[in-house]
């Protein structure tokens, strides 16, 4: 056994055993449980990099396999397009532990929270190394088993009533994914993502079946990427913390089933088989309904948070309808929309968590004149929000710009117009928020809950400057080897999908 095999393991361990100590310890042993969580993420930060410099660097691919005796193996695979949602996960997991420990100051129950939180970010590890769809499907239905404790964390009536309605929306999605996974399974025996185009061996007789198995599929990811009609669970979910809900919009539940659809495209079906089955322009119209849709919705919402899970509905589905188009650009678009949504949509989260904890507003109306406040949380929001419009040189402009190549490119110009029209719409309920943080009159005196020395205490601040930061230095230094943008190149490279 070598690195090829430690590392992936250890890529695991250091949040699975991290959150089963944290259970077991007393609620006062505060600087304990802090020092494990950030001992936790920083490794696998630390891990991912090197990680990612022996593939990227040295082309050495990290692989665990281990029989299950059920015929299918248990594979763990570090390849190109998993080395760029483990950076994400975690990168914005050491954020969101910082984050999250600040918020939770004093509150109860913070050991059962960190533990279910350590958990949640090893099934996002696991989802990201899966080296098939069996052990993905593991990982997948882990995560949303480890994610309830921490919607329901408040254990409030509403609080309860939202995590029912994330376990039947998500229990149903993961009982398609099984069924697509067993049939897949029946017919073109074990496939690990490497394998791609072997269901390309297969017969026109079967061409039908793997249409209704791929139809089942992104019907069972499409629950926790949140596509129309199946998206019902994000709006309720708010209820969850600030810290949650960051966690949940821009690396965990979102994100776990959108990235679970790009490797169906391309590393279980492949994406030129797809377009020949004539599965993919289906697809990019159930996205573009979804773009459109959820940033409608985002219109009528008066709650931030509410309007900004919305916005993830609409905003994640641009990873989805980038990967259902022919072209190299759409590829590389849907890869870094991945890794920027992410930045962005963590940005907003945890300025929402600040409005709220530190001055107790959650209305968008209450946030009139709060930038005279609050400086610091409003210049990092409207960067988010400015970046999520697709306003250059943010990173959210460079995702719509190589869609909006790839749309041209791959013979799909009608996508042109749904990208104007959602960013015409991301205005319109981004704007008027803006508009009211920093020019509009505040309408009372506000009550500081969090008294600090800062606008807000440190552990909340600093989170929102880093990825606020990020997202425009995504943006400014997109051409750089060592971007999102440059490692989606690369990845889309190495998946044989960019010239």
């Amino acid at each position: 056994m070598n690195l090829n095999f430690w590392l992936p393991v250890l890529m695991l361990s250091s949040s699975f055993f991290t959150g089963l100590i944290i259970f077991f310890l007393k609620e006062t042993s505060t600087r304990l449980r802090t020092a494990l969580n950030l001992t936790g993420a920083v490794f696998k930060v630390v891990a991912v990099h090197y990680m990612a410099y022996r593939l990227l660097v040295l082309d050495h691919i990290h692989q665990v396999s281990f029989s299950m005796g059920l015929g299918f193996d248990f594979v763990l695979r570090v390849d190109f397009l998993s080395l760029m949602f483990l950076a994400l996960s975690s990168n914005l997991w050491l954020v969101t532990t910082l984050y999250a420990v600040g918020y939770l100051e004093g509150s109860p129950n913070r050991s059962r929270f960190f533990g279910f939180f350590s958990l949640c970010v090893t099934a996002c590890t696991g989802i990201a190394m899966a080296g098939n769809l069996i052990s993905f499907f593991i990982f997948y239905e882990f995560l949303t088993l480890v994610t309830y404790p921490l919607v329901v964390h408040r254990e409030t009536k509403v609080a309860l009533e939202a995590g029912r309605t994330y376990l039947w929306y998500t229990i149903l999605g993961g009982v398609l994914l099984f069924l697509g996974v067993v049939w897949l399974q029946v017919i073109a025996g074990p496939l690990e993502f490497v394998d791609t185009g072997a269901l390309e061996a297969l017969g026109p007789d079967q061409h039908n079946i793997l249409r209704v198995i791929f139809l089942i599929l992104i019907m069972g990811l499409g629950v926790k990427a949140a596509l129309v009609p199946l998206h019902g669970w994000l709006p309720v979910a708010m209820v969850a913390p600030a810290p949650v809900s960051a966690l949940l919009h821009a690396v965990a539940v979102v994100k776990a089933g959108a990235f679970g659809i790009v490797r169906v495209i391309f590393d279980v079906f492949g994406r030129d088989f797809a377009g020949f089955l004539g599965l993919l322009g289906p697809l990019a119209v159930a996205a573009s309904i979804t773009i459109i849709f959820g940033s409608l919705r985002a219109l009528s919402q008066s709650d931030l948070k509410k309007r900004l899970a919305y916005s993830t509905v609409s905003q994640v589905s641009y990873i989805t309808l980038g990967a259902a188009v022919i072209a190299s650009f759409s590829t590389v678009g849907a890869i870094v929309h991945l890794v920027h949504q992410g930045i962005m949509k963590i940005t907003l989260f945890f300025c929402a968590g600040n409005f709220a904890e530190t001055l107790g507003l959650h209305n968008v109306r209450d946030l009139r004149g709060v930038g005279r406040r609050m400086p610091i949380t409003a210049i990092t929001f409207t960067v988010a929000a400015f970046g999520m419009i697709g306003v250059p040189p943010l990173a959210g402009f460079v995702s719509k710009w190589y869609l909006g190549l790839g749309s041209l490119d791959g013979g799909s110009g009608w996508i042109i117009g749904i990208l104007v029209a959602s960013s015409l719409l991301n205005a319109a309920y981004f704007l008027p928020v803006i508009n009211a943080l920093w020019f509009e009159t505040p309408a009372k005196e506000w009550k500081t809950l969090r008294p600090s020395r800062f606008e807000t205490p440190w552990m909340l601040l600093v989170p929102p400057i880093f990825t606020a930061g990020t997202a425009l230095l995504a943006g400014l230094f997109a051409e750089w080897t060592w971007s999102p943008l440059g490692l989606a190149r690369q990845i889309a490279f190495g998946m044989g999908v960019y010239p």
